[in-house]
């Protein structure tokens, strides 16, 4: 696997091994892969990634795997917090929602397969701790978005994903939730790596959209309905993959 190196001055160095328990996959959200690069290694902007995966399928490694690159900012999972000291950050060449959201091309998929099956091996990396930057910081961030394909992660053990057939689910989509144990469902969301989505009693709207776009991303409307419990439901079975 061919790798460009670029350096950005935007990390801070580490002189101990760092303990990497978690990779944020990113999309660059500029309008070309030129702009995200000089955005990535201007220190007016102070944002950095360890990886940048164009949509040809070129890898640029931007900062070094031990040192702590500035992608993941204010940021929850699990019991981590501020997940850049303990992160690998992949951010990977999109347009994004604000300047036209695009399919992720096929080449930039299997590249990023590659480096994620490097990766998980090298820092023994759970498969729930390979995320997206919404799961990890759902009330500031959209990406990778609800185009980005978790299913074929995971049909690669990188990720996880339902075992939930589509079509039985889709007849519960908008359907109203009843009788649902808040307790329980917190539990469960939880036990996914998500933190404070509860909002004035209520599951917070950021929360579920990154839910949706993440685990069902035919459409994302911020209401948990009944096929997102079953969902939900569901992953219990894969969170410790």
């Amino acid at each position: 696997m061919k790798i460009e190196y670029l350096n950005s001055p935007n990390y801070v160095t580490c002189h101990k091994r760092r303990h990497i328990q978690s990779v944020v996959i990113h999309y660059t959200g500029m309008r070309s892969l030129q702009s995200a690069v000089e955005r990535l290694i201007s220190k007016k902007y102070e944002v950095s990634s360890h990886y940048l995966i164009s949509r040809t399928g070129k890898i640029i490694q931007l900062v070094k795997d031990n040192n702590i690159a500035w992608h993941a900012g204010i940021s929850n999972w699990f019991n981590f917090k501020n997940l850049n000291k303990n992160s690998i950050g992949i951010e990977l060449e999109n347009k994004g929602h604000q300047y036209g959201y695009q399919n992720f091309s096929s080449k930039q998929i299997g590249q990023l397969i590659k480096i994620l099956k490097i990766l998980k091996k090298k820092y023994k990396i759970k498969n729930i701790n390979i995320t997206g930057h919404s799961d990890i910081a759902p009330n500031r961030k959209t990406d990778p978005g609800e185009k980005f394909p978790w299913k074929k992660l995971y049909k690669n053990d990188l990720a996880i994903w339902h075992s939930l057939d589509e079509k039985f689910i889709n007849k519960f989509r908008l359907k109203k939730l009843i009788n649902v144990n808040k307790k329980n469902m917190l539990k469960m969301i939880k036990n996914l790596g998500y933190t404070r989505v509860f909002k004035a009693g209520n599951l917070d709207k950021d929360f579920i959209k990154a839910f949706q776009r993440r685990h069902r991303q035919q459409l994302v409307n911020g209401i948990f309905d009944q096929e997102c419990y079953l969902i939900l439901n569901n992953l219990q079975n894969s969170f410790n993959s």
